[in-house]
């Protein structure tokens, strides 16, 4: 009998070994369960925080975007603002030009007439004294008959001078007035 006892003693023993393995595996795998759900709780949890800094990161990218198109608005509206002022400028300059040589020929006009109608003796010796550029430009607009009783009164090298200049001014003007 004992043997008998034995007999049903060892499995019941071996089965309550192996029950308490098996209480061991199951509560082990609780206990994993239980810190891969809290690992998985973790990892949503900075998922969700991830996606919102993403989402604030984007709505900061927009904002910055909205910003720098206004400001590239702006500067393009002042570069705009510049280029008509500019050409308004340029504009002013071309018309200050024009009336600055409208006033330097009229000025001209005044001092030839003066020229003309001086004694050729005074007019030789201040044309002979000032610049032969300045000379030339006054003599260009003397009639040839005041122009010879002028060179007439003046030192024959300066005369000379300012004649032969007077022909290259007027070979000048001729080719360029035809092509």
């Amino acid at each position: 009998m004992r043997k008998i006892l034995l007999l049903f003693f060892i499995p019941l023993f071996l089965f309550a070994v192996d029950n308490k393995k098996l209480l061991d595996c199951y509560e082990i795998f609780e206990q994993k369960r239980a810190e891969l759900e809290a690992e998985a709780e973790k990892i949503l949890e900075q998922k969700e925080a991830l996606e919102a800094l993403k989402n604030t990161y984007m709505a900061l990218i927009k904002k910055k975007e909205e910003k720098l198109k206004q400001k590239e608005a702006e500067i393009n509206a002042t570069l705009k603002k510049i280029e008509e002022e500019k050409k308004q400028i340029k504009k002013l300059v071309e018309e200050y030009k024009k009336l600055l040589e409208e006033i330097k020929k009229a000025k001209l006009d005044k001092v030839t007439q003066s020229y003309a109608k001086m004694r050729p003796k005074n007019a030789a010796q201040i044309l002979q004294n000032m610049p032969e550029e300045d000379a030339l430009k006054i003599l260009q607009k003397l009639p040839p008959k005041i122009i010879a009783k002028i060179f007439s009164k003046m030192d024959a090298n300066i005369a000379a001078k300012l004649s032969d200049a007077l022909l290259k001014v007027k070979e000048i003007n001729e080719s360029s007035a035809n092509p």
